[in-house]
């Protein structure tokens, strides 16, 4: 199960299944769950842990300190969910700061060379294309789909269940439920209705999202105001979500194009 040419230090933990590939190297303090595969030509450095079933293919390296100019050397984590797939060439970089932690949820899958900056939290069941790369700090919600070549600026937060088209660029907050247009800036171009019907929300619920969105995005009032009638004409779940998610903006929020 494990390659001879394979080198793991005497501290690493690995579970019960563990395969590991020829010319990988992983560290001390690595964590690797059940049932792993990780291929060859592999990096895992310090305080890297992967939950039960991850596959990490050919050429990734995770837990590589962070590129940042202010880091100084300290303790901190990458920490990887259950059953991800992490292809070739990916990049996973630890925290910044002493005991914090870049993490990636469950069952998601980052396809060739795309990246995660330190401090960025990933929530479950997220796909990232090829080439996609997210900044420091940036916050990611649950079934985003995040396109190949997509760059999303630092401390970003894009809601769940959004799908960001191929080579855009975000440098504000998405909304949840967005698709933001192929090749753009910022810009919203309806909601992802394939992923809500895929994530299993009903016709109801969608109608209520895409009223949510014609308040906040089409109606001409500021957010406060939208907030405000956002909270008047559909009290309920999905208004809360978008309240809450629009109060813990800092960048403020992508916007259809002009």
């Amino acid at each position: 199960m494990i390659h001879p040419t394979a080198l793991i230090d005497p501290q690493a933990t690995l579970g019960s299944g563990v395969r590991v590939g020829p010319f990988s190297v992983i560290d001390a303090n690595v964590t690797v769950g059940d049932h792993g595969v990780i291929g060859s030509h592999v990096t895992l450095m310090p305080y890297t842990t992967l939950g039960r079933g991850c596959q990490v293919h050919a050429g990734a390296v995770l837990g590589d300190i962070p590129q940042d100019t202010a880091f100084e050397p300290c303790v901190s984590y990458v920490k990887i969910g259950d059953d991800c797939i992490i292809r070739e060439g990916v990049t996973i970089h630890r925290g910044t700061k002493p005991e914090t932690t870049t993490s990636l949820g469950d069952g998601c899958m980052l396809m060739a060379y795309s990246h995660l900056a330190h401090n960025c939290n990933v929530g479950n069941r997220v796909i990232m294309a090829n080439n996609a790369v997210l900044g420091g700090y940036v916050e990611v919600g649950e079934g985003v789909f995040i396109s190949s070549s997509c760059g999303v600026h630092q401390f970003c937060k894009i809601g769940r269940l959004s799908m960001l088209g191929g080579l855009c660029g975000v440098s504000k907050d998405v909304l949840p439920f967005s698709m933001l247009d192929n090749c753009t800036m910022n810009a919203v171009c309806g909601n992802n209705v394939i992923g809500m019907r895929r994530a299993g929300l009903g016709p109801e619920v969608r109608r209520e999202i895409k009223r949510a969105f014609k308040i906040i995005l089409s109606s001409g009032l500021n957010l406060d105001d939208a907030v405000a009638q956002l909270q008047k004409q559909i009290p309920g779940p999905v208004a809360d979500e978008f309240c809450a998610f629009i109060a813990a903006s800092t960048r403020g929020i992508c916007r259809p194009a002009a």
